[in-house]
């Protein structure tokens, strides 16, 4: 049961960070110059979250096939 909560944690924290990430990048992006590397990073780091998302979504509700 500690598991599950320290895992919940977990995620809201990586879905925290995604989300400020995903401004960020709006943010960058609407700038007149900007760094492309800088951007592909933040994308890069946004799409690992996500993976990480995933992951533990995945062990948090896992499918049930019927």
């Amino acid at each position: 049961m500690e598991d599950q909560i320290a895992l919940r944690q977990t995620l809201e924290i990586l879905r925290a960070e995604h989300s400020d990430l995903d401004d960020e990048i709006v943010r960058h992006s609407g700038a007149i110059q900007f760094d492309q590397l800088q951007m592909q990073r933040l994308k890069k780091r946004k799409l690992g979250l996500k993976d990480q998302i995933n992951q533990l979504e995945n062990i948090l509700l896992p499918d049930i096939i019927a």
